[in-house]
């Protein structure tokens, strides 16, 4: 490799209390009960991460639902095929809950033959018999609702899983049939999620409609740290020079269990033959042994003697693949361990797909969304005996010289910067921000550390039970309307993912050295609320706006103060204790304090570590050539922050002033000045 690949990005360790896999009476684990305690609400949104059990959850909230809520039937629908295995029959009666899950199998559509326009009339025969629950595709779903209307599914119970795939797009069928489901208001949704963002940064749902919805979120934290046997994750993006079948076994190591994805066909690092690609990664690995007659699995000996199992999921031809694909999925081998050591993957094994022994993600070239990285790394982030530390690693081409090749290098690497900075946000315990005022007090059940609660100061406490960091900020802005409290609680991930997406802010914030951080921290992320939340007044959305900020920014200076820019956790209370320390490290944790600080200072010292000087280098020249000084829209939003400025201050901002931001102010009012006067004289 062009240089050292031992630094991950985001490395987080976990507290191995085994409280995320425990059952109660019912059967239940903690998220499945607490989804089940609002098992009344006709809306109901279930963020959760992959392994926390949102299927079976839906399992006890439809039979409820069915049994004790008068509705005539259930509906699953589920993106693709595959994931349909997700709900068939379950016996929980045996585990302490009051009836079995039951689906005939002539009602899971994702196991009969043929097309998803095919299965349209089997859905209209389901809808007009005594059956109970049917399991299809969202794109059976959508053609069944165009063909036969939507008031068919009155009175039944909808349930849409990877409810991302939905869009507030009107172009996006699933999205527009959920909106007519709403507005007729008769029938019952519940939407799961592991990942309530798009790819796109397109919004799932309207605010008024996602406002109907009754929010069960459970965390990455909480699952990771209830697991009984994962106690460490690390995430990092890596960068290679020449071919990735040259260096392929710099980061792919035969003794941990992996899914190797390959990349796609139209990105840099495909070398445009898939199957070579697939042989040559075989080669690397050893000698080929021959092919399992019973699995289709690829037989490899290493040099130190050990035999691999290879699943090749890249190879289209169907007898082959289809032979591959029964045998990870026959689940009278989902417990063995060593049934297969590595799958080689290109579209497949992401979403939905389970294998608990996963130990390592690697994903070669830069996927086409965030979406699709975090489904990624949910493949790795299941708990199993022996299974201790998972990884999922992305190797990405260096850019080279040639211009068009740099270009895109550049959009690469900035996604995958984006990538790990999301993934920073989603790994984090929640935060609780409360402004500080001298009649505080220490809310019951949180822990303040060693010296306790300490009014003078701006408090940092933790909630073991939850998982809840709350913090005291001086100046912040308390949300007023019962909305902007619930995206302050419930939406702050989403709105740094459309922060961390915009190409031209996280540009900035790694490569200008003239930045002044206020213009990503109020100017952009202001804007990005602003768009999002058109509806809220101008004071619920700074108070959104802040405390977008203070989740992101408190993050990167918790990793920046706890693990010196490594990016290495020793324990599990590490991101905690660094956000402590760095209220402590202050003299007054004000918003101002943490609006000045560059959301993406410590990203920077990572990719200075993993890419080479000269193609750092490279990389920076290349966004520098493209920068624009300020544009109308950057003036406008100066302008309106200087009115603010004169309001608190009694003046207006000064071009002369030291603080670097009230010049920026100035600058921008000034910019709109000679604009207006260039207009008047033509």
């Amino acid at each position: 490799m062009s240089q050292s690949i031992a630094i991950p990005s985001v490395s987080v360790t976990y507290a191995q209390d085994g409280k995320s896999t425990r059952t109660n009476a019912l059967g239940m684990r903690p998220m499945q009960e607490r989804a089940y305690q609002h098992r009344g609400e006709q809306y109901l949104l279930i963020k959760s991460p992959p392994a926390s059990g949102k299927s079976r959850a839906l399992m006890f909230i439809a039979l409820d639902k069915l049994e004790n809520q008068n509705l005539k039937q259930a509906i699953i629908v589920v993106p693709e095929k595959a994931i349909g295995a997700s709900f068939q029959d379950e016996p929980l009666s045996r585990f302490g809950f009051w009836a079995d899950w039951r689906v005939e199998p002539k009602w899971n559509l994702c196991n009969a033959p043929g097309t998803d326009g095919g299965k349209v009339e089997a859905v209209k025969t389901f809808l007009d018999s005594e059956a109970k629950v049917l399991v299809c595709t969202h794109a059976t779903f959508r053609f069944a609702v165009d063909k036969f209307g939507i008031e068919l599914l009155d009175h039944r119970l909808i349930a849409v899983d990877e409810f991302h795939h939905v869009s507030a797009n009107p172009d996006n069928k699933l999205g527009d049939h959920v909106r007519q489901l709403m507005a007729r208001d008769t029938t019952h949704i519940v939407a799961m999620t592991g990942s309530y963002f798009r790819g796109d940064a397109e919004a799932v749902l309207h605010p008024e409609d996602e406002g109907k919805f009754q929010t069960v979120t459970y965390t990455y934290y909480e699952q990771l740290n209830g697991y009984e046997h994962l106690k460490q994750l690390d995430i990092g993006y890596y960068f290679y020079s020449g071919s990735y079948t040259d260096e392929i076994m710099q980061v792919l190591n035969p003794n941990e269990k992996t899914i190797l994805h390959i990349p796609n066909v139209n990105s840099r690092e495909s070398t445009k033959d898939k199957i070579r690609e697939v042989e040559h990664i075989i080669e690397a690995l050893g000698e080929w042994q021959g092919t399992d007659p019973d699995t289709g699995f690829q037989r490899v000996k290493t040099a130190e003697g050990k035999i691999l199992k290879i699943a090749d999921l890249v190879d289209d031809d169907p007898s082959k693949r289809d032979k591959v694909a029964a045998a990870l999925k026959d689940p009278t081998h989902k417990d063995n361990r060593d049934r297969v050591d590595i799958i080689i993957a290109l579209g497949m094994a992401k979403e939905g797909f389970d294998w608990i022994w996963c130990e390592h993600a690697l994903t070669i070239g830069y996927r086409s969304s965030l979406t699709e990285i975090v489904q990624i790394i949910g493949r790795a982030t299941r708990d199993a005996p022996g299974k201790t530390r998972a990884r999922f690693t992305n190797l990405i081409a260096e850019p080279d010289a040639s211009e068009m090749a740099v270009t895109e290098a550049v959009n690469d690497t900035i996604k995958a910067i984006a990538a790990s900075l999301l993934m920073e946000q989603v790994l984090a315990p929640r935060f609780e921000f409360k402004p500080k005022g001298p009649d505080n007090q220490p809310t019951p059940g949180f822990d303040y550390g060693e010296s306790g609660y300490n009014p003078s100061r701006c408090n940092v406490g933790v909630n073991l039970e939850t998982g809840q960091v709350q913090l005291e900020i001086k100046g912040l802005t308390v949300p007023k309307s019962p909305e902007a409290s619930r995206i302050c609680r419930e939406d702050l991930t989403e709105l740094v993912t459309a922060f961390v997406q915009d190409k031209q802010t996280i540009e900035r914030g790694l490569f200008d050295e003239e930045l002044v951080p206020e213009e990503l921290t109020q100017l952009r992320m202001g804007k990005i609320v602003t768009e999002k939340f058109p509806h809220l007044d101008h004071e619920d959305q700074e108070a959104v706006r802040q405390h977008a900020v203070a989740a992101l920014n408190l993050v990167q200076q918790a990793k920046k103060t706890s693990n010196e820019g490594e990016g290495v956790a020793t324990k599990n209370t590490a991101l905690i204790d660094g956000v402590r320390q760095f209220a402590l490290s202050v003299t007054d944790l004000d918003i101002d304090l943490i609006d000045r600080i560059n959301p993406f200072g410590e990203a920077y010292a990572i990719l200075a570590k993993s890419m080479s000087e000269e193609r750092l280098k490279l990389v920076a020249e290349a966004i520098a050539a493209k920068r624009i000084s300020l544009t109308m829209e950057e003036a406008r939003e100066l302008a309106k922050r200087a009115l603010r400025f004169k309001q608190e201050r009694g003046r207006l901002p000064s071009l002369t002033a030291v603080d670097v931001w009230e010049k920026r102010l100035a600058e921008g009012v000034a910019f709109l000045q000679r604009k207006v006067k260039e207009d008047n004289n033509g």
